[in-house]
Parts: structure tokens; C-alpha cells; sequence
């Protein structure tokens, strides 16, 4: 049985405050699924203190390649391990538009968290452009592929896919759940082609859009194993809807 597990990514979004008052609705109730929020740097003291001892996992939502140096404004992991986290986003569609990750940075990052023993939730995903041109396998194949190549089978099996349509990433489009589990299953058969077993095993998250209404038939596809979730996680009820589909 894969892990089901639902991650909440607030991007640049947060305060002391309504933190607290987030994370105290979370981990008061229970979920279906592994719950695990991901925060910006600030707040990751915070979330170990509200969180320790609860149900609910924390993680940063980038991570740097490098072990540590003259790197301003980077975030080692060895300094996100010494706050616990558990989970460390890679490769999101922003940090690669916006600050040009290649696939090759996404895979060092992966390594790196892993060095540490956090988990990398690695993103792949297409634009509206390249979908609507048919490339969408192509293009998630060659972003995976970095990965692939990158890690041992070991390394592999501790690892985390989210797919996520760049065109359905706060837009509140979400792609179909058919759509969406056609590219779910073929990144696992692209794992599958490196060890069936880890393939197997792997949690490969949906992410774009997803709210409490359409998060149970998207769930209930064969290789959709929960989900990565933007604005919907700054809400207590709605990340808990989504955690119970």
C-alpha cells in the first residue's frame, strides 16, 4: 500500500499569528492521509514547536545544492534538518521559471536533501503552451529523467513526485481526472523503467487547483496518491477536506 500524503505549500504567505492559528485547526483533528506543511524558512522554528509530538509533518519549499559556503541567501540542509524537516519541496514550476532551475539543479537539490535525510518532494510539470503542443510527456520525461539518472534505486525509493500542471497552479484550473492520472502513470512506468519496485512503492502527489470538491475524484484515480496544495492549505478546513478525500 503507497503512502497517501497531502502537503500544503503556503508559498510567500504566513504570519506568526495566523500561523498559529493554522497549525493549532490542523493538528487538532485527524486525516486520512499524511498531512505535512511546507513553510517559508522564518516560520520552520515555529512550525517545530506547534507541531512536535503531532500527527503533522513540516518541510521548506526549496532547498540549496550546495552543502554550505559563500551563497547568500541560500538554505543549506543541514540547517533545515536541525529544525526537523521532514520534507523539502525541489524543482517547483516557480523556482524554475523565476530563477531558472534547470533539471540538473533539481536533481542536485534532490541529493542534497537526501544527504540529510529529508525527503524530496520533486515537481514536475508542463505549461498550457507545451500541452496544448503535445509535449507534456516529453517534457515531465526529461525533468523525471535528471532525477532518474541522478539517484541510486536506494536514493530513489525515498523520494516524493508531485505533478503539477504549470497552467493549473493557481489559476483554478484544474486539469481533469483523467488528464491527470494519465501523466501520473506515465512518470511511474518512467520510474518503473529504473526498478519496478520502487515504482511501486512511490507517492506521486496531484497538484494545481485542488480544493475540497473535486479533491476526492481526483484521489480516486490508480496512480494518484495525494496531493501538493497551494491556497487551499492556508485554510484549516479546507487542507483537512483535503487530507480526508
Amino acid at each position: 500500500m503507497r503512502q497517501k500524503l497531502v502537503i500544503g505549500n503556503w508559498k510567500m504567505h504566513g504570519s506568526l499569528a495566523a500561523n498559529a492559528a493554522l497549525l493549532d485547526g490542523i493538528k487538532a483533528a485527524s486525516a486520512r492521509a499524511t498531512l505535512a506543511v511546507c513553510a517559508p524558512f522564518p516560520y520552520l522554528a515555529q512550525c517545530q514547536t506547534l507541531l512536535s509530538g503531532s500527527q503533522v509533518a513540516w518541510g521548506a519549499q526549496d532547498v540549496s545544492a550546495e552543502a554550505r559556503g559563500a551563497f547568500t541567501g541560500e538554505v543549506a540542509a543541514s540547517m533545515l534538518a536541525e529544525f526537523g524537516v521532514s520534507y523539502a519541496l525541489v524543482g517547483h514550476s516557480e523556482r524554475r521559471t523565476y530563477h531558472g532551475e534547470t533539471n540538473a539543479t533539481v536533481a542536485a537539490k534532490a541529493l542534497r536533501a537526501l544527504e540529510f535525510g529529508i525527503v524530496p518532494v520533486v515537481c514536475v510539470g508542463e505549461t498550457l503552451a507545451e500541452r496544448e503542443a503535445r509535449q507534456t510527456e516529453a517534457v515531465v520525461g526529461r525533468q523525471l529523467q535528471a532525477v532518474l539518472d541522478a539517484l541510486s534505486i536506494e536514493q530513489l525509493g525515498r523520494i516524493v513526485l508531485a505533478y503539477e500542471p504549470v497552467w493549473a497552479i493557481g489559476t483554478g484550473k484544474t486539469a481533469s481526472s483523467a488528464q491527470a492520472q494519465a501523466v501520473h502513470a506515465v512518470l511511474r512506468a518512467q520510474v518503473a523503467g529504473k526498478d519496478a519496485g520502487v515504482a511501486s512503492r512511490m507517492a506521486i502527489l496531484y497538484g494545481g487547483s485542488v480544493k475540497p470538491d473535486n479533491a476526492a475524484e481526483l484521489f480516486s484515480m490508480s496512480d494518484i496518491d495525494g496531493g501538493l496544495i497551494g491556497g487551499a492549505s492556508l485554510k484549516a478546513d479546507d487542507f483537512l477536506a483535503i487530507g480526508n478525500a
